[in-house]
């Protein structure tokens, strides 16, 4: 087992809620590095050898497994490039549990680029968590620029829950999903930007098979000076059902745009889109004021339940 320092650890806690452990399948990457990992019986974990990154493979035996697979970048002016591929197999049932943890006490940026690819068969069910973090008290920025590419097989479930928790100066997420005959999708993001931090998030869905159906939910609160972009796409490619809703709470001298698009190209393709965009409602604020909460603690305890 692998004596992890302080900061890793404190990243660690925060990025995978305390569910890290050097024990099954796990990948461990620190500062361009993978300094530990693990398989289990049917999750076998590789390393590339053409470029930076591992292949994870996932058995159909797998059923109602975790594998972690974090990444922490501690020093400052590091750019991290990391190309992760998934291959799950027909029939698995699994949970990846990703994020990364970016902690900046110096004066230059630090950077994650994460590209990861899901190759999912028929059949599976699999749920890939992703939180990103950022720390320190540098000057430096803490960037993070993921791309997900996730392509789902016939009768397959994907649910991806990813959060943006504070601390990252800028990031843009990218994201497109294949869907093959009667697969699910179900899509949570949340953010939270201050500051002047930025952050632009683009999902694009194609539905390909017939009867696939897509559920995107997006929940954003912006503070200070800090700007977000939303661009959620669904495309309707065969007889399908879609549902784009993006939610976000503008505070101080934020701004927000959200442009949710749907696109069909057959008949009984049915996508609906929803957005807004408002303030904390005072008489929330007022409510929770007279149990005795402070004007700061009551904006805490909306955020919270509004993200969550």
């Amino acid at each position: 087992m692998v004596e992890l320092d302080h900061v890793v650890e404190e990243v660690l806690k925060v990025i995978n809620d305390n569910g890290f452990s050097q024990k099954g399948a796990f990948n461990l990457r620190q500062n361009g590095t993978s300094i530990c990992h693990g398989d289990s019986e049917h999750i076998k974990i590789k390393k590339k050898t053409d470029k930076p990154g591992i292949d994870i493979y996932i058995d159909g035996d797998t059923k109602g497994e975790k594998v972690y697979i974090p990444v922490v970048v501690s020093v400052s002016g590091m750019t991290d490039l990391v190309y992760n591929d998934f291959y799950i197999a027909d029939g698995a049932d699994v949970t990846i549990v990703a994020g990364c943890g970016i902690h900046n006490s110096g004066c230059n940026e630090s950077r994650h680029d994460g590209i990861h690819t899901f190759h999912v068969g028929k059949n599976a069910n699999v749920c890939y968590q992703e939180k990103h973090y950022g720390e320190g008290n540098g000057t430096g920025g803490r960037v993070l620029n993921p791309v997900t590419n996730i392509y789902v097989g016939e009768n397959s479930v994907f649910t991806l829950d990813t959060a943006q928790i504070k601390g990252v100066d800028s990031t843009v997420r990218e994201t497109l999903v294949e869907m093959d005959k009667n697969s699910r999708l179900y899509v949570t993001e949340r953010l939270m930007t201050e500051g002047d931090q930025t952050a632009e998030s683009n999902i694009e869905v194609r539905l390909n098979g017939e009867d696939s159906s897509a559920q995107i939910i997006s929940r954003s609160v912006g503070k200070g000076n800090s700007v977000q972009t939303f661009h959620p796409k669904a495309v309707g490619n065969n007889k399908c059902q879609a549902h784009i809703q993006c939610d976000s709470i503008i505070m101080d001298h934020a701004e927000i745009g959200s442009i949710p698009e749907i696109r069909a190209r057959d008949l009984n393709a049915a996508i609906i889109h929803e957005a807004a965009i408002g303030r904390i409602n005072d008489e929330q604020l007022l409510k929770l004021r007279t149990l005795g909460l402070t004007e700061e603690e009551a904006e805490n305890v909306i955020i919270e339940n509004f993200l969550n």
